[in-house]
């Protein structure tokens, strides 16, 4: 049976929604039944209609949508409601669908504030009411296979840590003419204290920490605002302490003129090294010291156990980002099925980020700040 889904924003015009969508239905664990997808009622029922929604159930608010959904048969209500808003509008309608009975699947950053993060944590272990975090690029196939090879030492114990996340389609100040995306994106109000890396720096940081293993303790940070106008920083650097004694670096910006959205990593540990890029995204450069560099491919034979359990296709065949979405709203139905079912999920089905990857990623982005702004070299993370 398909998971009933709601949506929160994502109407007509939205560019992420329409990928959130497409991500639902790769793998037809859920069906889309109802929405508010635009703080415009209008603008919503209208959406609505383009989607096939039931025109009674395309509501003119997300707090119309909550509470109109409550009241249906456990038969009839949405299970999971997918949020796909900007970050201002992530914690209230998170917490309401939490503390009303739905699953919750929230695009990231979590939330405006990291105590906001923190409350939408502890109403989720209150309720038992999941919260799935949208942080695509761990979806990718070649990205757990790095995971899983250097959870095995295949690398020795890793010493350096490099990940960057280049853009440049905010080079100009894009939010004063009618961008919408960079409107939000630079505006304190709707993004938060954060800009790049808010938007894409948690992306590099959520990269790293899920591929090495390892939890950030300490960072250096110089955070920039390059474009003359801007409120919120659009470039910047971390130096990165890890638990164990690794050290890394962290580059997030929105003003790499040409560039595009090739976020990068490479780790390299005591006997080797791993390099993943999303330019390639279906391949994993292994280097060792002792002999020549290895290309794995996705769909091999010999990837991992994880890799497979998110590969659809033969290799050769090229699975990409909407794939990678896809592996994380397919991974947190399975996870709630299993448990609706009375079964333990497998580690495959709870391999999806979460409440404590939106945590840490608000703590980075408040750590992040304060130590831009700091004289102090070394701060500790703290959460």
């Amino acid at each position: 049976m398909k998971l009933r889904l709601g949506m929160i924003g994502g109407g007509q015009g939205a560019f992420i929604g329409a990928v959130h969508r497409i991500a639902s239905r790769i793998d037809d664990e859920y069906e889309l039944v109802c929405g508010a997808f635009s703080s415009n009622a209008e603008r919503s029922k209208a959406s609505g209609i383009v989607l096939g929604i039931d025109e009674g159930r395309a509501y003119a608010s997300y707090i119309e949508l909550i509470e109109k959904e409550s009241k249906l048969t456990a038969h009839e209500r949405a299970q999971v409601i997918s949020i796909v808003t900007p970050n201002h509008v992530h914690f209230e309608p998170a917490k309401l669908a939490l503390e009303n009975g739905f699953h919750v699947i929230l695009d990231k950053p979590m939330t405006l504030t990291l105590e906001e993060a923190k409350e939408l944590k502890e109403i989720s272990d209150r309720t038992g009411n999941l919260l799935c975090l949208t942080h695509t690029y761990t979806g990718y196939p070649m990205v757990k296979q790095a995971r899983d090879l250097i959870a095995a030492n295949h690398i020795g114990k890793v010493r350096k840590v490099y990940a960057k996340y280049p853009q440049g389609w905010l080079s100009s100040l894009a939010e004063a003419t009618d961008n919408k995306q960079a409107s939000w994106r630079t505006d304190p109000s709707q993004s938060g204290i954060a800009g790049a890396m808010g938007d894409i720096g948690t992306h590099a940081f959520n990269l790293i920490e899920y591929v090495t293993g390892l939890s950030v303790s300490h960072l250096c940070a110089d955070i920039n605002v390059v474009v003359p106008g801007r409120r919120l920083d659009d470039d910047g650097a971390v130096l990165l302490r890890f638990d164990g004694g690794a050290s890394g670096v962290l580059v997030a910006t929105q003003v790499a003129a040409g560039a595009e959205n090739n976020v990068q990593i490479g780790v390299y540990g005591e006997t080797g090294g791993i390099e993943w890029q999303q330019d390639d995204l279906n391949s994993l450069i292994v280097r060792y010291t002792d002999k020549p560099a290895e290309i794995w491919r996705t769909g091999g034979g010999y990837t991992s156990t994880a890799a497979m359990f998110n590969t659809r296709t033969p290799a050769g065949h090229p699975e990409g980002y909407l794939e990678a979405f896809a592996n994380i709203y397919r991974n947190f139905a399975l996870t709630i099925k299993a448990i609706g079912n009375g079964e333990q999920p497998s580690a495959q089905m709870l391999d999806y980020p979460g409440l404590n990857e939106g945590v840490r990623g608000m703590a980075f982005i408040e750590n992040v700040i304060a130590s831009g702004k700091s004289e102090q070299k070394w701060t500790p993370f703290t959460i």
